[in-house]
């Protein structure tokens, strides 16, 4: 037997490799180092579920499967997204490719082994002795963050890095992630440059364009990213950063095209899936929505990465297609979704939307009437958000295409507008919804016109002397029509002139119960909920397992 640090002995490991004289192999050689607790597969996306289910301290996995589009790095990738692997698992990535590029892309994803076929029992148990022993350099580091001691893990990581102790490029990765999440963009933008003047890591370089987004730079980090990609165009958390770019500037067609190659790179990746397919289906694009989001849903529909949303656009374009059995299959398992989580308004107004259209394309106008105005009740609840604004538009866009008569669909679509146009992005992804009938786009155009013009006509009170007039018409227009863009000029406007309102204390009030209950639901995403990671981020927990997203 190897000689091996004891602390390995209790450990879990999971061993995914398509071939089972290698797997066997692999097996045996983690016994012979003291392990006891090993679990085998021989598919990724099998790994994937044993990984979403359980904790492992060992994660040995073969790069390519043969016959397969799912690769490890795809494994990698999407449970790294989805926060699921913590940084007390040590992941080994096993290969026959010896390329530069493939070391480096195992490089970037935070692996703690690149292990080259064929190698020995003495290689594979050096390797994972290095990998414990970055585990316990930086352990001080990794302390911190499991007791949510943020900034003091940020401090840590800064002084590894600047004493260029052991493994600081390690640690800068994760102090740049810290800083990054702590709003502290100029010292994460420095951070990553310096990086970069040592050795030129594309992670370094997305940390950059990172920064510049946060600091509202979009045009910099267009050109940081537009430059990452022409010189590594296989470095795919670049194109998730640039589709959240052009999500954030309105710009859905780009941001399409982007997440488009970004499924093209890795095919069996759910959540670039489900972007694609999403960002399809707003843009009127069903065949090529219903192809991504089907394929999301074939690959993870039982994982903990697929988000049911993916299954309300996909019954948008079997509606489309007329496709009544396909459009059924979305019911079936949205309902299904339902009994696991009863709880959750968000699957109940899923189900209620699909099963309008399941109603209508059998004929049973009455039925879908229903479910529509079930939804429509909900409008003005603090749980409607901006995915549910978006769900309903397209939903009655879809009825009244349909000719079916629905006399308050512009009240509706009025009502939803004049709460959630609050950039031009969202303006761009309602409008979209609402393209298949373009009467019902024009409305959600307006509304935005109308939010604009009164927040205009309310400073102008200020400008006149009296900023207590201008607070009151905001307040009393944010309670009308829910917009926190209004509720937050509100504020900002109370702050800044406080000296000059008497009475302010009541008027914060107001608009402290405003925000509370309609700020949060403004800023949900209607491309699917958040599953962890943000794009081109790392992941940053410790062994507490993801939240179940309904």
């Amino acid at each position: 037997m190897h000689a091996f640090d004891r602390s390995f002995i209790a450990c879990q490991a999971l061993v995914v490799d398509g071939n089972m004289t290698s797997r066997s192999i692999i097996v045996a050689q983690l016994r012979d180092l003291g392990l006891q607790a090993v679990m085998q597969c021989n598919r990724a996306q099998d790994a994937r579920r044993h990984i979403e289910g359980r904790h492992f301290d060992i994660v040995l996995c073969e790069q390519h499967f043969p016959g397969e589009s799912y690769s490890g790095q795809d494994l990698l990738d999407d449970v790294r997204r989805a926060q699921l692997l913590p940084f007390s698992t040590v992941f080994v990535m096993i290969t026959g490719e010896a390329s530069y590029d493939k070391v480096a892309e195992a490089a970037e994803s935070a692996l703690d082994g690149y292990l080259l076929k064929p190698y020995t029992g003495a290689s594979l148990a050096e390797r994972l002795k290095q990998a414990r022993e970055r585990k316990l350099s930086l352990r001080e580091i990794f302390q911190a963050l499991e007791n949510d001691e943020f900034e003091r893990a940020a401090d840590f990581c800064l002084r590894r890095f600047h004493a260029r102790g052991r493994h600081w490029l390690y640690a800068a990765r994760v102090g740049a992630e810290l800083l990054l999440r702590l709003n502290r963009h100029n010292e994460a933008q420095e951070l990553c440059e310096a990086v970069i003047a040592s050795q030129a890591l594309p992670w370094a370089r997305l940390g950059i364009a990172r920064a510049q987004i946060e600091r509202d730079q979009p045009t910099l980090a267009k050109r940081t990213l537009e430059s990452l990609i022409v010189e590594e165009p296989t470095y795919v958390d670049a194109y998730d950063v640039m589709g959240r770019l052009h999500v954030e500037q309105g710009n859905l067609q780009e941001a399409l095209d982007t997440y488009r190659q970004a499924s093209d790179l890795t095919p069996g990746s759910i959540t670039r899936l489900q972007k694609q397919g999403m960002l399809a289906s707003f843009l009127g694009r069903h065949d090529e929505a219903a192809k991504a989001l089907e394929r999301a849903a074939t690959l993870g529909i039982s994982s903990k990465m697929f988000d049911y949303q993916s299954l309300v656009l996909l019954g948008f374009a079997r509606f489309d297609q007329r496709d009544s059995k396909g459009l059924q299959r979305c019911v079936d398992n949205l309902r299904h979704a339902l009994q696991k989580a009863s709880g959750s308004r968000r699957l109940v107004r899923f189900v209620r939307a699909v099963e309008a259209l399941s109603c209508l394309l059998n004929r049973q106008p009455g039925a879908a009437l229903e479910q529509v105005r079930a939804i429509a009740a909900e409008i003005p609840d603090e749980s409607f958000d901006v995915e549910a604004g978006c769900n309903m538009v397209a939903l009655v866009s879809s009825l009244v295409a349909s000719e079916l008569k629905l006399e308050d669909a512009e009240q509706w679509v009025e009502q939803i507008a004049m709460r959630f146009c609050l950039s031009k992005a969202l303006v761009e992804l309602l409008a979209s919804a609402g393209q298949r009938c373009p009467a019902l786009s024009e409305i959600v155009r307006q509304s935005h016109s109308r939010i604009i013009r009164i927040a205009e006509d309310c400073m102008v009170h200020t400008l006149k002397g009296d900023p207590r007039k201008t607070v009151e018409m905001l307040v009393d227009h944010a309670s009308r029509t829910l917009n926190s863009k209004l509720i937050e000029m509100a504020r900002l406007t109370l702050q800044r002139h406080a000296e000059r309102i008497e009475d302010g204390a009541h008027l914060a009030s107001q608009i402290e119960d405003l925000r509370r209950l309609y700020a949060p639901a403004a800023v949900c995403t209607p491309l699917g909920k958040d599953t962890g990671r943000q794009a081109g981020g790392m992941t940053l927990r410790s062994c507490a397992p993801a939240a179940v997203q309904t």
